[in-house]
């Protein structure tokens, strides 16, 4: 197997429509049909849930009327066989594709049976139940007596593995327009859908585990787009080792600018997170009222009291990344500092109130720049609302992009970054050593912070 491309697919993130574009590949590079392919994700259902609850003998499998809910059939018929206590309730009339329907007569020939929502909750509490009502084609919230099945394993407080996707969740956007299962682990066949990493998905997902039923080896030439998974390899070569000789002037000034009166807490962070982070100085910009406070906690970052943008200017003129947001205010102290760091020409990260400050007004913004806005300030920078930045995060920070160029990180569960070529999404901490997410997005020239040595 081709090792680099193997693990470039284990990272790449899909659309539905890619997926399914995938699913047709997958049939054809086999030799084998729709329902052969069922089977097998059946089965790797089945053998993900023996490996993982070993001890559990009654399960509990939801059954919707589509493809999902096939894999599900196939589960049960399989638990059956082997000798598990399964109750299999079907969830609405529709009969469903070919291949359901084929999967619910196998399930049927070994002498299952499938039970109504209504009559199960009578029923023994299973030791496992298995989400196959909704898979990724579910872009609306669920309602009737699909919504009162989820909200029935939910009750359950037993373990529950979603197959694929947790039912109610848009595995193109990760939101959950309405209910949604709570997995405590999700397999994921195929491949990776971009939803299941960032926003509401992170709380339904649980354990997330991909089978790609052999998509790595035997598909080729799918595009996943634009949109990964970032790996911490890449990370860790932001990092390189250090030279023995090495000194603080070898690994670039950080200037952090910010803290108005009242507000100083942001910025003494940001600064001490600057240090942590490997820069060689780090420099703060500050009211005066915040100099003391500073020094008590981390002495190592040079601080000044700054009142006007002329005492700035020579801590400009030393910098060469400039940090501005945090704490900053939007009166008019913030408003000519941030005016004054603009026409420095410095690479620049904006966060924080500096974000605040430029969604109202039109100000020419430099390439060389990263902003960093939760959901609230993004929604502010698109004149939009918080929650439809949360109903599709990856339009919103698309959006910013092309509004304001640039890197755009939109922070949250699964922050995404994004310039205007790719997408990657970070779902999980940076591993033992704190990286600022911005050294990951500047241009190589602007890396000496985080990279040098």
């Amino acid at each position: 197997m081709n090792t680099a491309g193997h693990d470039h697919f284990r990272r790449s993130l899909h659309s539905v429509e890619s997926v399914r574009a995938l699913e047709r590949a997958l049939v054809q590079a086999r030799g084998i049909n729709t329902c052969d392919l069922m089977e097998q994700a059946g089965r790797a259902v089945f053998k993900r849930a023996r490996a993982n609850w070993p001890d559990a003998r009654r399960w509990c499998v939801v059954c919707g009327s589509g493809n999902n809910g096939g894999d599900g059939y196939v589960v049960a018929r399989l638990a059956r066989v082997q000798g598990f206590d399964v109750t299999l309730i079907r969830v609405g009339e529709s009969q469903g594709p070919a291949e359901a329907s084929a999967a619910r007569a196998g399930y049927a020939a070994c002498g299952g049976s499938a039970t109504s929502l209504r009559l199960a909750r009578t029923d023994a509490m299973p030791e496992l139940i298995i989400d196959a009502l909704f898979g990724i084609g579910l872009d609306r919230a669920v309602s009737g007596e699909a919504a009162q099945a989820i909200d029935w394993i939910n009750d359950r407080g037993c373990p529950v593995l979603s197959i694929d996707v947790p039912s109610g969740l848009n595995a193109d956007t990760g939101a959950t327009p309405g209910a949604c299962v709570r997995a405590l682990m999700t397999l994921t066949l195929v491949a990776w859908k971009r939803g299941q990493f960032t926003g509401r998905a992170r709380a339904f997902t649980g354990v997330l585990q991909l089978d790609p039923l052999g998509a790595d080896v035997d598909v080729h030439g799918i595009e996943a787009g634009s949109e990964r998974l970032i790996a911490a390899a890449e990370v860790r070569a932001l990092l390189r080792p250090r030279a023995r000789d090495a000194h603080k002037g070898d690994h670039g000034h950080v200037l952090v600018v910010g803290g108005d009166q009242g507000m100083g807490g942001a910025t003494l962070l940001a600064a001490e997170s600057a240090l942590r982070s490997g820069a060689g100085w780090v420099s703060l910009a500050t009211r005066a009222e915040h100099l003391s406070a500073s020094l008590a906690r981390c002495p190592e970052v040079m601080v000044r009291a700054v009142l006007t943008p002329l005492d700035l200017q020579p801590m400009l003129a030393r910098a060469d990344v400039v940090l501005l947001g945090p704490g900053l205010g939007q009166g008019d102290w913030g408003r000519q500092l941030l005016l004054a760091v603009l026409a420095s020409g410095k690479p620049l990260v904006l966060d924080a109130d500096a974000l605040n400050l430029i969604a109202g007004e039109a100000l020419s913004l430099p390439i060389d720049m990263v902003l960093t806005p939760h959901p609230g300030e993004a929604a502010r920078l698109l004149g939009t609302t918080t929650a439809l930045v949360e109903h599709d995060r990856f339009a919103a920070v698309r959006g910013l992009q092309a509004r304001f160029g640039g890197v755009a990180v939109l922070k949250g569960a699964g922050t995404l970054i994004c310039n205007a070529s790719h997408l990657e999404i970070c779902d999980r901490a940076i591993p033992a050593w704190p990286v600022p997410v911005w050294a990951m997005c500047l241009p190589a020239s602007s890396r000496r912070c985080a990279r040098k040595g």
